[in-house]
């Protein structure tokens, strides 16, 4: 084993632009391509729009402009504006701007100053201007690095700050922005700052009502079981109300950022929720029984949070300020009270509410037997079948010492292959890191779950063995892989097997799709090569390219399933490169509807809307037929 001398060379000190370039998980989580919401170029993009959020809250500017366009990011708000002696410093020094100062910043997103900088360092091109009182400052960088500094100059332009990057290809390798993704976030900071106009390349958002605009927008009227409850309070606001989907829907927020992985704050207001129920009805409810479909948006603010990370996606256990309450007792406090007169004022909806518990107690009680069954005979099945070939990331001595940077790294890679057959799980299987990424195989085609109840989860061995693959029967807390990706052949049988997994998901779990957690594997149809150069095509047109590409006459392959792609070749395909498209919900889209729609009994409706949103290829004649297989089947 070769040693290494440990002296005074071994010592480096980085500057602030190479140690946010070598380590950038530590301020952005994990880089990946855009196809994650959770992917670097988003909280690029958030952590300076962050900034213009806490000018707005500050009561500075009633505007943010946003545009994407290839690539390429320019934001702009209308506050105060960068003091302009400043503006190289507040962007390229770390640990420098005013959110130290309480009274400036008070209850503020960002507070470590670090959010831009990490931007600049990670950009390949990155200039901030700043309109301050009739003079404009402007700086530019490449990579962090400032490239120029222009001289104040007179402006006639509102005060406020713009900010323009183009993330560094270098590091956020074939990056694209999914505008579904950034529309989500920019209609979160309007819900969550009422009367704020934002405007995204040219379309214009505003929110009236806050969290109520946000319910309304994620909830079918026709499915909830009683009007939106919305109560607010000082650094408090929360709307709630049940629907007839399973599991819990929450959207949290602490100081205006979408808390995704949840925190004290939420779990304070499910604890809340339940006591403050029991005591209104005097009666001991389950506290599943009492949450189970419940549908919330919930919001505080308060001064100094603490994240568990940069990303500032999961609030830490804190005080509402140095001598006040903590965030448990607060939100006890406020639901106790605010709530319960509530439904003391509207014993309409408090009846409604009750029936939708009791009906979740009944479900339960009457699932109870069957539950417990389907539970020991997946014990006994996990111990002895092959479906499942886990990742090292579950293994605790394997990660035992690690520290917490590269833990969350892990659980931000870690997933799980979703296939069919033999064939197509072995190459995965092969070619797969055995550190992050586990395969699930399925045999045969799934059950059409469209229209059924929970009890034939547990009733169906492979839906209840997918269920304990992924720890979910309690909810997606315990989520044992954070990306779960659907890979089937690219021919009928494995689009109707995709299909049926994402009905099954949509029925019974859909906050897996909510919350970005489901994928579509890409592979290539089709391998190029000569004595030279191999090329993998992914579509006709690729196809044709490559062929012109390449010297003489080119060997073609097409591969028609993915046990027919070697586990060398695999290995490509879904690593560092692995191209996959998320499962992705409208705002507008409610799923029992969606369901109806695809998975229900109206095919001549179906099929002519499939026929005519068909991506046109070379021959749209193979394709027509294949979409009628679907159907039939």
């Amino acid at each position: 084993m070769a040693t290494h001398e440990y002296d005074e060379s071994s010592i480096k000190s980085l500057d602030w632009r190479e140690h946010i370039r070598l380590r950038p998980g530590m301020y952005i989580g994990k880089l990946g391509d855009g196809s994650s919401v959770d992917d670097g170029i988003y909280v690029l993009l958030k952590e300076v729009v962050d900034n213009c959020i806490d000018e707005h809250t500050m009561g500075h500017g009633k505007y943010v402009d946003i545009t994407v366009k290839n690539g390429e990011v320019l934001i702009r708000d209308y506050g105060r504006g960068i003091p302009l002696g400043k503006v190289v410093d507040v962007v390229s020094k770390i640990n420098t701007g005013a959110k130290y100062d309480s009274k400036v910043f008070q209850k503020s997103v960002g507070l470590n100053g670090v959010g831009t900088k990490a931007v600049n360092a990670l950009s390949s091109t990155f200039r901030v201007r700043s309109f301050r009182e009739g003079k404009m400052k402007i700086a530019e960088f490449e990579r962090g690095v400032l490239i120029k500094e222009h001289k104040e100059t007179s402006t006639t332009e509102e005060n406020g700050t713009e900010i323009f990057f183009t993330p560094d290809d270098t590091v956020f390798k074939n990056y694209k922005y999914i505008e579904e993704y950034i529309e989500n976030q920019i209609w979160n900071y309007c819900y969550l700052n009422a009367g704020l106009v934002m405007h995204f390349n040219n379309k214009r958002y505003v929110s009236k009502n806050g969290l109520l605009d946000l319910l309304e927008r994620k909830t079918n009227p026709d499915e909830i079981r009683y009007p939106i409850i919305h109560i607010k309070g000082e650094d408090v606001e929360i709307a709630l109300t049940h629907s007839g989907d399973y599991g819990e829907e929450i959207y949290s927020f602490v100081n205006g950022q979408h808390t995704t992985q949840g925190g004290t704050h939420q779990q304070a207001f499910r604890e809340a929720f339940v006591k403050t129920i029991r005591e209104f009805y005097k009666k001991d409810y389950e506290a599943s029984d009492i949450r189970t479909s419940i549908v919330a948006a919930v919001s505080i603010r308060v001064v100094e949070p603490v994240f568990e990370s940069q990303t500032k996606t999961k609030l830490g256990s804190i005080n509402m300020d140095e001598k006040g309450p903590s965030v448990k007792s607060f939100m006890l406090e406020f639901l106790g009270k605010e709530l319960d007169n509530f439904l003391h004022r509207n014993p309409t909806t408090a009846e409604a509410l009750k029936k939708r518990i009791e009906q979740s107690e009944h479900e339960r009680k009457e699932l109870s037997g069957i539950k417990k069954t389907a539970n020991e005979r997946a014990k006994k099945a996990n111990l002895h079948n092959k479906k499942l070939r886990d990742c090292k990331y579950h293994l605790d001595d394997v990660f035992e010492g690690k520290n917490k940077l590269e833990l969350e790294t892990k659980k931000l890679e870690s997933t799980l292959f979703i296939t069919e057959g033999d064939s197509a799980s072995g190459s995965i299987t092969k070619s797969r890191s055995v550190e992050t990424q586990a395969v699930f195989s399925l045999r045969g085609k799934p059950l059409n779950c469209y229209g059924l109840s929970k009890r034939i989860v547990y009733e169906n061995e492979e839906l209840n063995l997918l269920q304990h693959a992924l720890n979910i029967e309690q909810g997606i807390e315990d989520l044992r892989y954070n990306n779960i990706v659907i890979a089937t052949d690219a021919d009928v049988d494995g689009l109707h097997i995709r299909l049926l997994i994402m009905t099954f998901f949509l029925q019974f779990f859909p906050d897996l799709v909510r919350n970005g957690h489901v994928y579509i594997l890409e592979t290539p149809l089709f391998r190029v090569r000569d004595k030279k150069e191999t090329i993998y095509c992914y579509n006709e047109r690729e196809k044709q390219e490559a062929v012109q590409k390449l010297t003489g006459k080119p060997e073609i392959t097409r591969f028609k399933g993915l046990g027919e792609i070697s586990p060398g070749e695999f290995a490509e395909f879904i690593g560092e490169n692995i191209r996959k498209e998320p499962v992705m919900m409208a705002g507008e889209a409610h799923i029992q509807k969606l369901l109806e729609y695809y998975m229900g009994k109206n095919t001549m409706q179906r099929q002519e809307f499939i026929i005519q949103n068909l991506r046109i290829e070379v021959d749209i004649a193979n394709e027509v037929d294949m979409v009628n297989e679907i159907i039939e089947a």
